[in-house]
């Protein structure tokens, strides 16, 4: 029941978006949907979220390989630097590419862009799912004649399949959702003609249609994701956790450097030296360090809110979208990622229509934001919830069951626990998507509170980017605050320093102990 009164809310666009497409009656829905203008723009938006979550899915699973199961010295850091770029802007990455690199306009820039922004989707489960995986499969698959990289392609990469598909539809559901950086790309897509819609002309019918467009491909990316999934399940340990061989890398370390530079460099350091130009170029402004300090305040304030209400409203539905295969626990998650694949502004005009209509209270108050946020980003939370419930062996419930425990007794003392590690990777993901979201929050928020967001664009509208560099850097800060947590939380400390491997490991065909020796 809790699962299922949370999707409703997250259906509350949806059922904004089809009062207002059927209200000049289905003819009028019909002509829109058969227009060749619309099948054009639907198969752009779709290569390019087909081309963006194939890249991120394949760049996301490298990277988190490279920083938990690898030797590389300084992964840790490596990993943090790899959560950077989810913390900044599409709209910022994409006016830097299109003033640095205006060759790369259409959709190869706004692929890469994109690619940039997203892959960190892909990148936290799978490190999660690569952290809590039982290292029992690798090892017997070794004992077996494999070497330890035929292990990893053929049992650990089915163990972390669930958790890269879980990312792949969130880098798909917000290609389809995104403005910034398609607009500025200069790449015409859905959202592209839904916001023409909204502000070239007051009949808002056609963008209500394409919206519901929008709204149909996520519920079947969902399904299409579910079945992608199917057969493969995560296994954590039993017991105390183990430890797994690192791979030992050799001569492959400077290749691994090189490759985490590239990305680094195009997905951090291009970022910074852009916003430290336009700093230095307005460095003659007189800049307000004390409205830089309260939007930081309010940023913290509606974020941590936002993300810990979220987190809260996602235990129910990712717990039984990972227990039942009922229709029910199918359509809670189907329903729950419609919101991730709308543009933040049908979002915040459903909230506002719902705020209007039946809360008038709580219009233009933190309640309605907070709401919002819930809708627009509880798949972030959803999908990280369910991949960890997911890797938790039933048998454990089980046995509770049979010592007398209530279900929710279980799910309290034995589920929530173990899957922590995802709940905390999905309210880090929620935090830092509000930190940076902007249509919702500019309709929805209090009169007179401004967070970084709002007032980086307040200033970019504007043209003045050495006045929004500020705001832009204390985004970027704090969005570090989530990343350390993930780091510590999700385990790229997780290869032990003090075991030491002789010989070629990686070509290792005996069990799991052979080779190794033990510090205490």
């Amino acid at each position: 029941m809790a699962a299922l009164g949370v999707a409703a809310l997250a259906a509350t666009p949806l059922l904004y978006l089809v009062i207002r497409a059927f209200e000049r009656g289905p003819d009028v829905v019909w002509s829109v949907l058969m227009r060749p203008r619309t099948f054009e723009l639907f198969w752009r938006s779709f290569g390019l979220a087909i081309t963006v979550t194939i890249a991120c899915i394949i760049l996301g699973s490298v990277l988190a390989w490279i920083v938990v199961r690898s030797d590389l010295p300084g992964r840790r850091w490596l990993g943090i630097a790899f959560t950077i770029p989810l913390a900044i802007p599409s709209y910022v990455l994409g006016f830097i590419w299109i003033a640095e690199l205006p060759q790369f306009a259409g959709f190869l820039g706004a692929s890469i862009v994109l690619t940039i922004a997203s892959y960190p989707y892909v990148f936290l489960p799978v490190a999660a799912a690569l952290a809590a995986a039982d290292p029992a499969g690798e090892e017997v698959a070794q004992t077996l004649g494999r070497t330890r990289y035929r292990a990893l392609l053929s049992v650990t990469t089915r163990q972390v399949w669930p958790a890269a598909t879980a990312g792949g539809l969130l880098v798909a559901l917000y290609t389809l959702s995104d403005f910034g950086a398609v607009a500025l790309m200069r790449f015409e897509a859905f959202t592209v003609a839904i916001y023409m819609s909204y502000q070239g002309s007051f009949d808002r019918t056609p963008a209500a249609i394409l919206g519901i467009v929008l709204a149909a491909a996520a519920i079947l990316l969902t399904i299409a994701e579910r079945r992608a999934r199917r057969g493969y399940a995560a296994r954590i340990a039993h017991g105390a956790p183990r430890i797994p061989r690192p791979f030992v890398l050799g001569a492959m370390r400077i290749p691994a450097y090189l490759f985490s530079a590239v990305v680094i460099t195009v997905g951090v350091v291009l970022p910074f030296v852009a916003l430290g130009r336009w700093m230095y170029r307005a460095q003659q402004l007189s800049i307000d360090w004390g409205r830089v300090f309260a939007a930081t305040s309010s940023t913290l304030q509606v974020a941590g809110i936002a993300a810990v209400v979220t987190t809260l409203a996602a235990v129910p539905i990712g717990i039984f979208a990972a227990r039942s295969r009922t229709v029910a626990a199918r359509t809670a998650e189907s329903v729950a990622y419609v919101g991730f694949a709308l543009p933040g502004i049908t979002v915040g005009l459903a909230v506002v229509f719902l705020g209007i209509r039946v809360l008038p209270q709580f219009y233009q108050q933190a309640p309605m934001l907070v709401l919002a946020y819930v809708v627009l980003f509880l798949p972030l939370a959803v999908g990280a919830i369910r991949s960890s419930v997911a890797a938790i062996p039933e048998s454990l419930e089980d046995v509770s069951a049979t010592l007398g425990e209530p279900k929710w007794r279980t799910n309290l003392r034995v589920v929530l626990p173990l899957a922590l590690p995802g709940a905390a990777a999905g309210g880090a993901l929620v935090f830092l998507a509000v930190a940076k979201e902007l249509p919702a929050t500019l309709m929805l928020r209090p009169t007179a509170v401004d967070t970084l967001a709002t007032r980086l664009w307040t200033h970019t509208s504007e043209l003045a980017y050495g006045a929004a560099a500020p705001y832009a850097v204390a985004l970027i800060l704090v969005a570090a605050l989530p990343a350390v947590l993930l780091g510590n939380v999700m385990g790229w400390k997780s290869t032990n320093p003090s075991v030491e491997v002789s010989g070629d490991v990686n070509d290792e065909k005996q069990p799991a102990t052979a080779g190794t020796k033990v510090t205490p």
